[in-house]
């Protein structure tokens, strides 16, 4: 498959990602699956908007410009269009940078949330993190300790692990458009680099 074909492919798959992650980060401003009243008792990580913004506004051009290089001329690689389609891998390859460090964003604001713990309505009738280093995740009784929201334990830790495996995955697939826009600008277009197992032109 080209460079162009493999930065589409690419693309496809960040799209759902980017989906799943706007939608994880808007699902905890709901702690348990209800409204809470004083958006102050939400976990502070959530106003980092780690899903909407690293995971999502940051994912969506870089997505963009992938599915748009299929678009390309493969043939042009060996003629006169060259140079342009070169010059759209390399700016792939910048917009793959920032796709990188939106999802990473992402990835590290989910780790600490979930090392961290949710905010929550503790024992002595004061909200704030009633779990250090992540101890809760290794003992479920330590759960107790939040009286409020309810469920706001697993529901935090469900969408901010999505999160993080959305990120994660997101960081891989960037970086290895980052290696197939340096290929295709060094190379050409028409530069087979076997991405989703398609056969290239010859």
């Amino acid at each position: 498959m080209c460079t162009g074909g493999c930065a589409k492919c690419l693309g496809g798959t960040l799209i759902p990602l980017t989906l799943f992650g706007f939608l994880a980060n808007i699902l905890l401003f709901f702690p348990g699956g209800k409204v809470i009243d004083d958006n102050d008792h939400l976990s502070d990580e959530i106003w980092f908007f780690g899903g909407i913004l690293g995971s999502g506004v940051l994912m969506i051009f870089p997505a963009l410009v992938f599915l748009g290089l299929k678009n390309n001329d493969c043939c042009g690689c060996c003629g006169n269009e060259s140079c342009g389609k070169r010059f759209a891998m390399f700016t792939s390859t910048i917009f793959a940078v920032i796709g990188f460090l939106g999802a990473g964003y992402s990835f590290v604001i989910s780790a600490v949330s979930i090392n961290k713990g949710p905010k929550c309505l503790m024992a002595n009738t004061t909200w704030g993190y009633p779990f250090h280093d992540g101890d809760y995740l290794n003992d479920q009784a330590l759960w107790s300790k939040c009286h409020n929201p309810a469920d706001v334990v697993p529901w935090n830790l469900t969408l901010f692990s999505i999160l993080l495996v959305v990120g994660g995955i997101q960081m891989v697939l960037c970086a290895i458009q980052v290696i197939n826009g340096l290929l295709g600008t060094l190379c050409g277009d028409c530069q087979c680099c076997g991405c989703c197992g398609v056969n290239g032109p010859y």
